[in-house]
């Protein structure tokens, strides 16, 4: 991996996808203003933009233009930073710090940030069925939609979310943990790329299996690496409070392999992720870039 030509595409993502977020999103002083302001400052705050990244390299992968794939991936975003304002909440994981600055119950309220956390979800399939510059048909809306809602609910993120709740405090084994996270972080991965996948109408079945099978192995492997940076991370890099998973008392891949067996099952899930993309062409570099990324990054 061209170190250089990763940091090129996730700066060009990022661009593409402040951009189209800032276009989306409604304006800090439109009423009403307060519920907008903390909207915008949860969403515009920072952060990796993974799961755009993601959305963007799976279609140039299919052969597809990023402009394919903005307001899918903006939608996306948008969900994910809903997800981040809940998890933040004293109901939840009651953490005080996000992406570097006060999280969004801090920064305004808790009413405001539930409020918030409410509208960016609905705002997410508000623009994925209404935004004039969507490039594709109705068919395509309806199948990213249907992606997207089943990736965010209850048989995904949000399921994923209940279990995580309901673990902490009790013992675990690898089986039951990788359970949660194939919901609660890896629906959204996976979404990221079959929204990517869905901007190439009539792709083969075997290619789409090939990417979504990419999908579930980062998708641990980004897990593991978070696991790992909570134990091993400083919190002034990673933009949160380190130690929180051990202060719940939460079940985590280093509780219960080890740190070395955790970097090493991360680093297996990669190389699977990376054979899935065999028969793709250099389109997929960034896909595997992005692989290899996830498990060296610091934060």
């Amino acid at each position: 991996m061209n170190e250089t030509t990763l940091n090129a595409f996730l700066s060009e993502c990022r661009a593409r996808i402040e951009k189209t977020l800032e276009r989306l999103l409604p304006a800090a002083d439109a009423p009403p203003p307060r519920l907008h302001q903390a909207m915008r400052y949860a969403v515009l705050g920072g952060g990796k933009r993974v799961r755009p990244t993601l959305a963007y390299a799976a279609a140039r992968a299919v052969g597809m233009q990023p402009e394919k794939v903005d307001t899918a991936a903006a939608a996306l975003e948008m969900i994910h930073v809903y997800s981040l304002i809940h998890d933040d909440l004293p109901a939840m994981d009651d953490d005080d710090l996000r992406r570097g600055r006060p999280s969004c119950h801090r920064a305004f309220d808790e009413a405001t940030a539930i409020l918030a956390g409410d509208a960016l979800q609905t705002h997410a399939f508000q623009v994925l069925a209404t935004d004039p510059k969507f490039p594709g048909d109705a068919a395509m809306r309806t199948a990213m939609i249907g992606n997207l809602a089943r990736a965010a609910g209850s048989v995904g993120m949000a399921g994923g979310q209940a279990l995580d709740l309901e673990s902490e405090g009790k013992e675990l084994d690898l089986v039951m943990l990788e359970n949660i996270h194939i919901h609660k972080t890896g629906a959204l991965i996976r979404s990221a790329i079959n929204l990517g996948a869905l901007t190439c109408p009539g792709l083969a079945a075997e290619r789409t299996e090939a990417l979504d099978h990419y999908a579930k192995c980062i998708g641990l492997a980004f897990q593991i690496q978070d696991d790992l940076l909570d134990v091993e991370g400083n919190t002034a890099v990673i933009g949160k409070h380190s130690g929180a998973d051990a202060k719940h008392h939460k079940a985590t891949y280093p509780s219960l392999m080890g740190i070395g067996p955790a970097h090493e099952a991360a680093a297996d899930l990669v190389e699977d992720a990376l054979k899935s993309l065999e028969s793709f062409s250099d389109d997929a570099n960034p896909l595997r870039w992005i692989a290899r990324y996830i498990i060296s990054r610091d934060r």
